[in-house]
């Protein structure tokens, strides 16, 4: 009920009086149920209540929620909301979104209409998904991340792939990849070749057409590995606080630091991958195929730690869940999100701002306290040596004693 929720008697009066008044108490009531706090739902039904007011005010009723709420944003739009003034302002419009959102879920309104997917517009796209998917073993990350370069393949070339020319597709790759730095170039030509081949495969293109995407230089082994310093860890997730998202931080950053998992693995990670009786972890990484790891005391107590003391009641399979309203599984960004809040919560200024940073960090760690390439590689589970040889020149000491002079110059 709304007496419930929202302390203000006048607020009260105004939402009942204006054209969400059916719904009001049901929306207060699923706001709770949703897990927003006390203080947020009395902030969301005071919001509410600014655009109800303007509904009423503009002659908009319990029918016309839709158009009202659009003609609303119109407003505001061209009309700068006055500070300390009863009335619609973006605020208004967030908490008037949320209810729009739960009539939809209790049918109270019809469904939005999402706009066309890629597929829709060009279903070469989707069977190029789900042939990648079922043959390539490809992860959805993945193809989305495709589907970003080949949309803008279609828009510009269109999905007839007997049109397409050489010059075409060459001025297509430089010209994405022109902003972009040398990985997403190299992303780039990866995507547009890998439907190339699927076309030339399916019988949709001539073959041989994806030998014309250029390659971007890029020597391998040639970079050094950036990573964080075992103390710079131990200071990441020692800044996790002893609330329920610090309980849940401190759970992430220790998967990411003493596993080397991915974001999208942590992200991913479910109730049922935890065999607590074995104390080992079932990961799906990159080509879908799952891996155990052994689940080390200290991941095991956090993560149980966080099950029972931060974790809100949700009916989802993942571990890792928002701990704010509204609740869902957490994201890939969501994990990235948790290492960079670390980051800067600790001062620690690293060469990477983002999750990754902590698997080249096991992997130097490991290599530094005597473990061998092999051994990387195992933990990592990387499927070639190559990736795991990137780690050989972490011992930068060992390196500077091995290095031999070049002629005719003196040593540093």
């Amino acid at each position: 009920m709304l007496e419930t929720h929202l302390k203000s008697p006048v607020t009260r009066e105004r939402l009942r009086a204006g054209p969400a008044a059916d719904h009001v108490d049901g929306f207060a009531d699923w706001l709770e149920r949703c897990g927003y706090a006390p203080s947020s739902i009395d902030w969301m039904l005071r919001c509410l209540a600014g655009w109800t007011d303007w509904m009423l005010a503009s002659g908009f009723g319990a029918q016309e929620l839709l158009p009202g709420f659009e003609a609303c944003k119109v407003e505001l739009d061209k009309k700068r909301h006055v500070p300390y003034s009863r009335g619609a302002n973006r605020q208004s419009l967030t908490a008037a979104s949320v209810f729009i959102r739960f009539l939809r879920h209790e049918g109270k309104l019809a469904p939005a209409v999402a706009p066309p997917s890629a597929s829709d517009l060009w279903p070469v796209l989707g069977e190029f998904r789900l042939w990648m998917y079922k043959h390539r073993g490809l992860t959805e990350t993945t193809l989305d991340i495709y589907q970003r370069t080949l949309k803008g393949l279609c828009t510009v070339l269109g999905d007839d792939a007997h049109a397409y020319s050489v010059e075409a597709l060459r001025a297509f790759v430089l010209d994405r990849a022109r902003p972009h730095g040398i990985e997403s170039a190299k992303s780039i030509t990866v995507a547009v070749r890998s439907f190339l081949r699927f076309l030339c495969a399916t019988g949709q293109c001539p073959e041989g057409l994806e030998q014309a995407i250029p390659g971007f230089a890029c020597r391998q082994l040639a970079a050094v590995p950036r990573f964080l310093l075992p103390e710079d860890v131990e200071r990441l997730i020692c800044s996790c606080p002893e609330d329920p998202n610090g309980l849940r931080d401190k759970a992430v950053l220790l998967l990411l630091a003493r596993l080397g998992l991915r974001a999208s693995e942590v992200a991913q990670l479910k109730l049922a991958d935890i065999d607590w009786r074995r104390g080992v972890i079932t990961v799906c990484g990159k080509g879908r195929r799952q891996e155990l790891l052994p689940l080390a005391q200290e991941v095991g107590d956090a993560i149980l730690l966080y099950l029972n003391q931060g974790r809100p009641p949700l009916q989802v399979p993942e571990v890792f869940t928002t701990v704010l309203a509204p609740l869902r599984a957490l994201t890939r960004a969501a994990v990235t999100h948790i290492v960079r809040s670390a980051l800067h919560r600790a001062g620690v200024k690293s060469p990477i701002n983002g999750a990754h940073v902590l698997r080249h960090s096991v992997a130097t760690a490991m290599l530094r306290q005597g473990a061998s390439l092999a051994d990387v590689g195992a933990v990592l589970r990387h499927r070639s040596p190559m990736t795991t040889a990137h780690y050989a020149k972490v011992d930068f000491g060992l390196l500077s004693e091995i290095a031999q002079p070049w002629p005719g110059v003196p040593s540093c």
